[in-house]
């Protein structure tokens, strides 16, 4: 990919949290890199450092408490990390925007939806007259299948799924070219979640945006993804196209426990296949595989640290199993 087809470039990326207890590791050396109209699908369990990933892109990591020790992030030919408050501020909404998890806490539960979706549009279009702004919130509304008139209700006066279409208008109301959808479906039942992806896929192609999504779900990200990155304790163990990761054998130990524990149709089993022990410790930064003491293959090798390998033109994976001499032997 060229650097002018790039529309996120994020290089040895860490992020710390410090607090009066302990420092937590949150995100750790990652790389990344998404072109525009590219969806690209974030795996892994909690903690493994997917939000922090993403707040520290759009730039709202917690005050005081979240700091970006190390890396680069360039968004758009901006560098994120290096850029005034007030440029990033016009930048969110327009360039980047986030779907949050719990659309009750990210909406404001005193101000009618209309309005805050017409917050975003004044802050980034305020040579625009009130007829105009007023037409393109009816346009979102019903953009995500929400009639226009019910723009001077209060959120709580909605369903679950349908709090999760206003924060999607919200997020896509000024067009922006990356969007951070964090778990946008986890608090949705099945059939709701099915609709929300629609929906999402239909604007993103119909827009030209990026997406990074964030998700435990693997059959969400086989819907939805062209790229997969596998994290866990805060490194990037699994990166490639969703051909790559779902239609090979060549795969991380711990992606291959993700695929395990999925339920199979085809057979029957007692009980689903778990990975045993728990993730690594936050406060604690070692050197070599952080997955070395849940790994039945782990080795004294496993203890140094590992570097990325090329397993495929587009394929890599953080673990000595698929290092070349490894395989020579």
């Amino acid at each position: 990919m060229s650097e002018k087809e790039k529309l996120l470039k994020i290089q040895d990326l860490s992020v710390e949290y410090d607090t009066e207890i302990s420092t937590v590791y949150a995100v750790n050396g990652l790389d990344m890199e998404l072109g525009y109209g590219e969806t690209l699908g974030l795996v892994g369990e909690t903690g493994a450092g997917k939000t922090s990933t993403a707040l520290s892109i759009i730039q709202l990591l917690p005050e005081g408490i979240g700091f970006v020790t190390s890396g680069s992030i360039q968004l758009d030919g901006v560098d994120m990390l290096n850029t005034p408050e007030e440029t990033i501020r016009k930048m969110r909404g327009s360039t980047v925007s986030m779907i949050f998890q719990d659309p009750m806490s990210a909406l404001n539960p005193v101000m009618t939806v209309g309005a805050q979706i017409m917050e975003v549009l004044k802050i980034h279009h305020p040579e625009q007259s009130r007829a105009q702004l007023e037409a393109r919130v009816d346009e979102m509304m019903e953009l995500v299948g929400i009639p226009a008139k019910r723009k001077t209700e209060y959120p709580h006066q909605f369903s679950g799924g349908m709090k999760q279409r206003i924060v999607i208008a919200v997020a896509l109301a000024c067009e922006p070219k990356l969007i951070l959808a964090d778990e946008p479906t986890t608090a949705l039942d099945v059939t709701i979640q099915a609709q929300m992806l629609g929906l999402i896929n239909d604007l993103q192609k119909r827009l030209n945006t990026a997406m990074i999504l964030i998700t435990h779900d693997l059959g969400v990200v086989a819907q939805t993804c062209e790229k997969v990155m596998v994290m866990y304790a805060g490194e990037a163990i699994e990166y490639g196209t969703a051909e790559d990761i779902f239609e090979t054998d060549q795969r991380h130990p711990y992606t291959q426990g993700l695929f395990n524990a999925i339920p199979k149709l085809n057979e029957e089993c007692d009980r689903l296949e778990a990975i045993e022990g728990m993730m690594a410790d936050p406060t604690q930064k070692p050197k070599g595989c952080r997955f070395a003491d849940r790994c039945k293959y782990a080795t004294a090798e496993c203890r140094a640290q590992q570097p990325m390998r090329q397993v495929g033109p587009t394929h890599y994976i953080r673990c000595r199993l698929f290092d070349p001499m490894q395989s020579a032997r």
